[in-house]
């Protein structure tokens, strides 16, 4: 296993196309962020008026204020209409000219209404309209409420019947207007305090991850792109650029400072990382804000570039206009809103007085840290199957000979070899730990940070750790700690990473985030992925994450396959899915969420060495596997475009995120019942020319054959139907009954 290095020849953009051949794209959204917002959508709130929200009246923060986001400082909204400090404004939709509210039951129109009066004899009517009244009405839907003047009638007509001229009608008729628009409402707004020092930033638009940037100089980066704070586009499905994300601090009290101070304002930035790279004419933004002005004022720009390095940018804050009470400060990127495009990557944002300033590197916040987790203590894989490693006669061959530690140190100083150490607990306690032996964790840096290096170090745990293999159960789960100490103005936040080390019933290679889609293009492509379990045993099924990218390919077939070994390559097929049970991608939002999907009749595959697994597609679209673009192993990643006569080995670097599952006790706690496939029928022959036949799994009641735009072209109640006639093109069937639909190609 190789993780990401600092050779920036071998990115392959996001971009790239072939007619026939492998092919990678930027995700439509943020899986990660979409799956918190699809499963608390039900809680959103729908109603048209502010009635029941909050404004927040934010705390003012003091200098320095500093964030390398290798931990989240946005602030939290979640406050109780009860809470302490808690106060509320009830308004009212209508008000008199005096702007008191009207009476709760107040209804009434703006259609001119009016008084009818008919004469039988004369055979006539007149109608007098009523007089309105003068009412302030007001826009509820956004706090406070701005009011206009307009008049409102009666909302009912009155009718007379009378038979002579100067008659009565002793019981006139009353017609009220149905859903009168002009009816009393109220919306209380609430206001609540927050205040919490160690939270910057007002909004959280921007992704805070540490897998999208490319050598970061610590863990942790504020991401802008094209997507929400949900993780959904800004404008889906359109081409239009404009603002995205924006990162707003806090207000920030400078009133005491003076030019004198040397206040600077440094960061980090970074075009496209891992991610899709902004075009010339997208953007990077800061602004400042002056609280005197009540303006927000441009103070840097950068337009897009391809994959570039971390670069700094520091400037003198020395306007009068901005050392106020109230100072704040913003980024914002202009770029693509249909997606996750056009990435730029923020780091150590740092606002502090320098004083006795000496130079650039003075103004910049001298660090030590991790830049990227650590994923695994493996040789190979992020996980195995437990049971296949406790069987292990010697676990250490599974340990990591090179556990790969990336490191930025900004001191002019070096860290020692025993500067860096790891702790593995299980269940809370304290399990071992393991001394990070190297010549140098850290390089010493020059004293010009500009040079922005990153060294890395590989640490070999095969002989100094392995789990317990005494542990029982189905499953296990570490915990391990990485840490590194050095330097005395050192900010620690970053000198830790933590991940778990799990042991399922898969094999992976990926860390569980994807930055791409992936997959090979051409009709009856093949993708293979190579695993070399740590003993034989059954094969059951794949774990696949499909990402949404630009192209909808949800309803693209494929088979799912497996294929023996033929000299590090695959050879023969020994499972593919009867063609006429063919899968779809489905898009599972949600990190590390994947697809399970089991071969049929509960089959299980056994396995002895080295295997394939991947699928056979029947259309040419890529199919938007993720790609996992932090971990390099697309030295097991293989594809062929023409049948499986000839296997290309992947350019692409990354991890394909397919992961085989095995057969062991974990089947029954991972849903063995949702192994047993659906019973569903046969639909042939297909292609088709004219004739059809069903050959139903159970009871056959009836079908609906589709066009491409959803329109129903025929409905039988036969299992035999004809297409002659139709045009050419794809076709979709729905048996009664059944979930499958069958996708049918007319010749």
């Amino acid at each position: 296993m190789k993780y990401f290095g600092i050779l920036l020849s071998f990115l392959v953009p996001l971009a790239a196309i072939s007619q026939y051949g492998e092919e990678v794209g930027p995700l439509t959204g943020n899986p990660k962020l979409l799956g918190k917002s699809i499963q608390n959508a039900t809680n959103a709130k729908s109603d048209l008026t502010y009635d029941s929200t909050f404004i927040y009246i934010s705390d003012t923060l003091q200098l320095p204020i500093f964030d390398d986001f290798s931990t989240n400082k946005f602030q939290e909204y979640g406050a109780n209409f009860n809470d302490p400090g808690v106060t509320s404004i009830l308004e009212y939709q209508l008000l008199n000219l005096a702007s008191q509210p009207l009476a709760a039951n107040y209804i009434g129109t703006q259609q001119v209404t009016f008084r009818r009066l008919y004469i039988v004899q004369a055979g006539t009517f007149t109608d007098t309209p009523f007089v309105p009244e003068e009412v302030q009405n007001g826009d509820l839907s956004e706090y406070p409420a701005s009011y206009q003047t307009i008049d409102v009638y009666p909302p009912y007509y009155i009718y007379d019947t009378i038979t002579t001229v100067g008659g009565t009608d002793p019981s006139p008729d009353t017609v009220w207007i149905t859903g009168p628009e002009i009816v009393q409402d109220s919306a209380r707004q609430f206001f609540a305090p927050v205040n919490n020092q160690n939270a910057i930033w007002l909004d959280k638009e921007v992704y805070l991850n540490n897998s999208m940037a490319w050598n970061p100089w610590s863990i942790g980066v504020a991401t802008f792109d094209g997507l929400d704070e949900k993780g959904y586009p800004y404008a889906i499905n359109t081409t239009n650029t404009n603002y995205a994300d924006h990162l707003t601090s806090k207000p920030i009290d400078m009133s005491t400072m003076t030019p004198a101070d040397s206040v600077y304002f440094t960061f980090m930035f970074q075009a496209q990382g891992l991610a899709d790279p902004p075009e010339q004419g997208d953007s990077l933004i800061l602004q400042f804000y002056s609280s005197t002005l009540d303006d927000w004022n441009n103070v840097w720009s950068t337009n897009g570039v391809a994959l570039d390095t971390f670069r700094v940018g520091h400037i003198l804050i020395d306007n009068p206009d901005y050392l106020t009470d109230a100072f704040q400060f913003r980024f914002k990127n202009f770029g693509g809103l249909s997606g996750s495009l056009d990435h730029w990557h923020v780091d150590y944002v740092n606002l502090r007085s320098v004083p006795g300033f000496g130079g650039s590197a003075d103004t910049f916040a001298r660090d030590i840290a991790f830049s990227y987790p650590i994923h695994t203590l493996l040789e190979d894989y992020t996980s195995v199957p437990w049971d296949h490693y406790k069987n292990l006669a010697n676990p250490n061959d599974a340990m990591s000979s090179q556990v790969n530690i990336t490191m930025a140190n900004s001191f002019p100083t070096e860290i020692g070899a025993n500067d860096g150490s790891m702790t593995v607990n299980y269940g809370g306690a304290f399990e071992g730990s393991i001394l990070l032996v190297s010549d140098i964790l850290c390089d010493n840096v020059n004293d010009n940070y500009f040079r922005l290096d990153l060294p890395s170090s590989a640490h070999d745990i095969k002989s100094s750790y392995t789990f317990d293999q005494s542990k029982s159960g189905l499953s296990q789960e570490f915990e391990v700690i990485a840490e590194a100490t050095g330097g005395a103005t050192n900010f620690t936040g970053n000198d830790s990473t933590i991940f778990k080390q799990e042991f399922k019933n898969y094999y992976s290679y990926d860390d569980g985030s994807a930055e791409a889609a992936y997959g090979p293009t051409g009709v009856q492509s093949r993708l293979a992925i190579q695993y070399t379990p740590y003993e034989a045993d059954s094969l059951i099924g794949a774990m696949i994450h499909f990402v949404p990218s630009v192209v909808d390919v949800s309803n693209n077939l494929f088979v799912l396959t497996v294929w023996d070994d033929d000299n590090g390559e695959p050879g023969n097929v020994i499972y593919e899915d009867n063609p006429f049970l063919s899968r779809t991608p489905e898009y599972n939002y949600g990190y590390n969420m994947f697809t399970y999907y089991y071969f049929e009749d509960t089959s299980k595959i056994h396995v002895d060495g080295t295997f394939y697994i991947g699928w056979r597609q029947l259309e040419a679209d890529r199919l938007n596997v993720g790609l996992d673009r932090n971990i390099i192993n697309n030295d097991h990643t293989f594809f062929s475009v023409d049948g499986g006569s000839t296997w290309e080995s992947s350019t692409i670097e990354g991890s394909v995120m397919i992961r085989p599952i095995f057969s062991t006790g974990l089947d029954i706690t991972l849903g063995l019942e949702s192994i047993q496939p659906e019973k569903v029928s046969q639909v042939y022959p297909n292609p088709t020319r004219d004739q059809v036949t069903i050959v139903p799994a159970g009871e056959f009641t009836s079908a609906v054959l589709r066009n491409m735009q959803g329109q129903i072209i025929l409905k039988t109640s036969q299992t035999q139907f004809t297409m002659e006639g139709l045009p050419s093109g794809i076709y979709f069937l729905e048996i009664a009954g059944e979930r499958k639909v069958h996708k049918i190609s007319k010749l």
